[in-house]
C-alpha cells in the first residue's frame, strides 16, 4: 500500500501542513494575531529578497531563450510534444492563473484606481496607473517564477532521465545527494508551499461563490457556508484527480477556457468596445515603459505598506504556486524546445491576462467613472469579494453573467485543486506519476482540509501568512535552480560541440595515398550511403543489440522508416541513454569552378556522408567506408568512454567530451 511513498517526504510534509492547521484551529483567538505578526515580519525583513529574486528570474528566464540554449529540447532531440499547442496553453493557464483573474480582474483596478500609491484617488492619472500596477502583478514576472521550475524539472527529468521532482532540478549541484535529506529537504519544501499557495487560492475562491450565490440567491456569506463550499468543490476535484490528467484535468481546462473567452467576450461587446481597444495598447505601452523601475522599487526613499500588501505579497504567492504550476507545466511539456517553452509559458498567458484585465479591469474604472459615479469603488472597498458581481449589475443580463461567473470560479477551484493535487502526489511518490487512487484522494483532502481550517482560523490573514512563510525557503532554492539549468545547459552546448569536431573512437585502417586520394575527390550518392547503412552499419547494431540483451542490458534497436537510420540505444536511471546512431547527411559537394560556386544551391554538386547521431540529438563524424569489424569496435569504443564518463561523476554535470553519454 506505500510502496509507491517516499517516506521521509510524505509523513515529515503531512506532519508540518496538519500542524500549522491545527494550531490555528485549536488556538483561534491567538492565532490571527500570530498570523499578522508573522506576516509582518517576513515582509519587512526579507521584502528586498523576495523583490531582487524574482527580478533575477526574469532576466534568466529571458536570456535563456534568446542565447543559443533555447534550441535545446526539453527532452531526446527527437521527441514530438504530448499535447497540442492549444490543450497545452489552456492546462497551464487554467492552473496557473484561473481563479485568480476571477478573482481579482474587477477587484485589483479598482483598488488601484481609488487607492493609487503614488497619484489622486479616482483620478485619470490614478486610472492609468492602475493598470500598469495590474498588468505588473500578473504579467511576465509571475510567468518566469514558473517556468523557472518548469525548465528545470522537464530539462533534467525528460532529457537525463531523473525523476520528476523538484529535487531533480539540483542535480548539478549536489549530483546523487538528491537522494538524500537535502532532497528530501527540496522536496518537503515544494509540498508545503504548494499545498498553503492552493489553499489561498481555495480561500479566495470559496468567498467569491459565497458573494455570487449570495447575490443570486441571497446565501448568507458566513464561514460555514463557505466551509461547505470547500467540501463541495474538493469532492468534485477528487472526482477530477481520479480521472487523470489526459481526461479530467484536460476536458476541464479546456472547457473552462472556452467560457472564460465567451465572458471576456461578452464584457468587450457591451462595454466601451472602441475604448477597450486603445486602452489595451496604451497599458501595454505604460507597462514596459514602468517595467525595469518596479521591478526593483521597493519604496526604499518613502516608505509605505503598499509595496507589502500588494507587490511582495504577490510574489510570495507566486513562489509558493511555483513547485506546483511549475512541475505541471514540466510534466506536459515534453518535447518542447526551450524557446518555445519560455514563449509559450511567458507571453502567451500574460498576453491574455492583460487583455481580460483589461476589458473587465478598464470597463469597470469607466463605469466608476462615469454612469455608477463611483459605487463600484464604494462596493469593492466594503467587500471585495463581491467585486465581479456588482460590476455585473451595471451591464446587460447580469443575473447571467453572475451564473456563469459563479460556474467559472467553481471549474477554476477544481482545476486548480485536482491540478496541485497531482503535483503534490508525483513529489510525495519520488516522482512517481503512476500511483494508487488513495494517494491522490489523501492530498487532495488534505487540501480542502487545510483551506477550511485556516480560514475558520483567521481567513485570508492566516492563508496568506502560511503562503508568505513556505515561499521564503523555496525562494532560494529557486535561486538554485536557475544556477543548475545554466551549469546543464552549458555543458550540453560544449559536449554538441565537440560532437561536431569529434573523430571516431578507433583509429582507421591504413591506406595507400592513392586511395586516400580516391576517397577525397569521390563525392557518395545518398543510394550509394543508405546502401551502406542498411548492408553494413544496421546488421552491426542489430549484433549489438542482441549481445547487450543477452547480457542483461535494457537495450533498443529502432530504423527510421523516413530515412532508413538505425539508432541503438541503452537505457540508463539518473543518467543519460547510451546512443549510437547512424544517419545520412547531405551536404555540398567540391566546387571546380566559379560556375559551381556562383550557381544555385540545387544546382550546385552534392554528397552524402553517414554521420554519427547521439543522445543529445549531435551528429559526430563520418562512418561512410567503415567495415562492419570497424562499426562494432566503434560502438564498444564509445559505450566504454560513456561508463567511465558516468561512473566518474565528474565536477561538472556530464563534462563536454565526443562520447554520446
Amino acid at each position: 500500500m506505500t510502496q509507491t511513498i517516499n517516506k521521509p517526504v510524505f509523513f515529515i510534509s503531512s506532519a508540518i501542513i496538519i500542524a500549522m492547521a491545527l494550531i490555528g484551529t485549536l488556538f483561534p483567538q491567538g492565532a490571527e494575531h500570530i498570523f499578522s505578526a508573522a506576516q509582518a515580519f517576513i515582509l519587512e525583513a526579507f521584502g528586498w529578497f523576495y523583490l531582487l529574486a524574482v527580478g533575477i528570474f526574469v532576466f534568466v528566464v529571458l536570456f535563456l531563450a534568446m542565447s543559443r540554449y533555447g534550441n535545446l529540447k526539453l527532452g531526446p532531440d527527437e521527441a514530438e510534444p504530448d499535447y497540442s499547442y492549444l490543450s497545452w496553453l489552456a492546462m497551464l493557464f487554467a492552473a496557473g492563473m484561473g481563479i485568480g483573474i476571477m478573482f481579482y480582474g474587477v477587484a485589483e483596478p479598482i483598488l488601484h484606481y481609488s487607492a493609487p500609491p503614488e497619484a489622486t484617488p479616482r483620478s485619470f492619472d490614478a486610472a492609468r496607473q492602475a493598470m500598469a500596477i495590474t498588468y505588473f502583478h500578473w504579467g511576465i514576472h509571475a510567468w518566469a517564477i514558473y517556468a523557472i521550475v518548469g525548465l528545470s524539472l522537464a530539462y533534467f527529468s525528460f532529457r537525463y532521465n531523473l525523476p520528476l521532482t523538484t529535487r531533480s532540478g539540483l542535480y548539478p549541484l549536489i549530483k546523487e545527494r538528491i537522494n538524500g535529506p537535502v532532497g528530501h529537504a527540496v522536496d518537503i519544501s515544494a509540498i508545503c508551499g504548494t499545498l498553503f499557495g492552493i489553499a489561498t487560492s481555495l480561500g479566495l475562491g470559496v468567498l467569491q461563490i459565497n458573494a455570487g450565490l449570495n447575490y443570486l440567491l441571497d446565501v448568507p456569506q458566513t464561514p460555514y457556508v463557505q466551509v461547505g463550499l470547500i467540501a463541495v468543490v474538493t469532492v468534485l476535484a477528487t472526482i477530477s484527480v481520479v480521472s487523470g490528467l489526459d481526461v479530467g484535468i484536460r476536458r476541464l481546462s479546456e472547457g473552462n477556457l472556452i467560457l472564460a473567452v465567451t465572458l471576456m467576450l461578452f464584457v468587450l461587446v457591451v462595454g466601451p468596445t472602441e475604448f477597450l481597444f486603445r486602452a489595451f495598447v496604451q497599458n501595454i505601452g505604460t507597462y514596459l515603459d514602468t517595467f525595469l523601475d518596479r521591478t526593483f522599487r521597493l519604496y526604499a526613499y518613502e516608505p509605505r505598506d503598499w509595496v507589502s500588501d500588494w507587490t511582495l505579497f504577490y510574489w510570495a504567492w507566486w513562489i509558493s504556486w511555483s513547485p506546483f504550476v511549475g512541475m505541471f507545466i514540466a510534466r506536459i511539456s515534453r518535447g518542447r524546445t526551450v524557446r518555445e517553452f519560455v514563449v509559450g509559458v511567458l507571453f502567451v498567458p500574460a498576453t491574455f491576462t492583460f487583455f481580460w484585465m483589461t476589458v473587465f479591469g478598464n470597463t469597470a474604472i469607466s463605469l466608476d467613472m462615469g454612469v455608477v459615479n463611483g459605487a463600484i469603488s464604494q462596493a469593492v472597498g466594503d467587500d471585495i469579494s463581491v467585486a465581479l458581481f456588482r460590476f455585473f449589475e451595471y451591464l446587460p443580463w447580469s443575473a447571467l453573467t453572475s451564473t456563469l461567473g459563479i460556474l467559472l470560479v467553481a471549474v477554476f477551484f477544481v482545476t486548480s485543486s485536482d491540478s496541485g493535487s497531482m503535483v503534490i502526489d508525483t513529489i510525495a511518490a519520488g516522482g512517481t506519476t503512476e500511483t494508487p487512487v488513495w494517494q491522490r484522494i489523501y492530498w487532495c483532502s488534505l487540501e480542502g482540509i487545510t483551506a477550511a481550517l485556516l480560514l475558520l482560523a483567521g481567513g485570508l490573514t492566516a492563508l496568506q501568512t502560511m503562503t508568505l512563510i513556505s515561499a521564503l525557503p523555496f525562494t532560494i532554492i529557486l535561486l538554485l535552480f536557475a544556477v543548475s539549468l545554466l551549469l546543464g545547459m552549458q555543458a550540453d552546448m560544449a559536449r554538441q560541440t565537440e560532437h561536431r569536431q569529434a573523430q571516431p573512437a578507433i583509429p582507421r585502417r591504413e591506406a595507400t595515398w592513392q586511395q586516400r586520394l580516391t576517397a577525397i575527390l569521390h563525392e557518395p550518392t545518398k543510394a550509394e550511403i543508405t546502401g551502406f547503412i542498411d548492408r553494413v552499419v544496421a546488421p552491426a547494431l542489430q549484433d549489438v543489440h542482441a549481445e547487450f540483451t543477452r547480457r542483461g542490458l535494457a537495450s533498443t534497436y529502432e530504423q527510421s522508416e523516413e530515412d532508413g537510420s538505425p539508432t541503438l540505444t541503452v537505457l540508463a536511471e539518473n543518467t543519460r541513454n547510451f546512443v549510437y546512431g547512424v544517419t545520412p547527411v547531405r551536404q555540398l559537394g567540391i566546387a571546380m569552378s566559379a560556375a559551381d560556386v556562383t550557381g544555385p544551391e540545387g544546382r550546385r554538386p552534392q554528397s552524402w556522408s553517414a554521420r554519427t547521431v547521439f543522445s543529445d540529438g549531435s551528429r559526430g563524424y563520418d562512418v561512410a567506408g567503415f567495415t562492419k569489424e570497424e562499426i562494432l569496435a566503434d560502438v564498444l569504443a564509445q559505450f566504454e568512454r560513456y561508463q567511465i564518463l558516468t561512473n566518474a561523476r565528474s565536477t561538472q554535470l556530464y563534462a563536454a567530451s565526443p562520447d554520446p553519454a
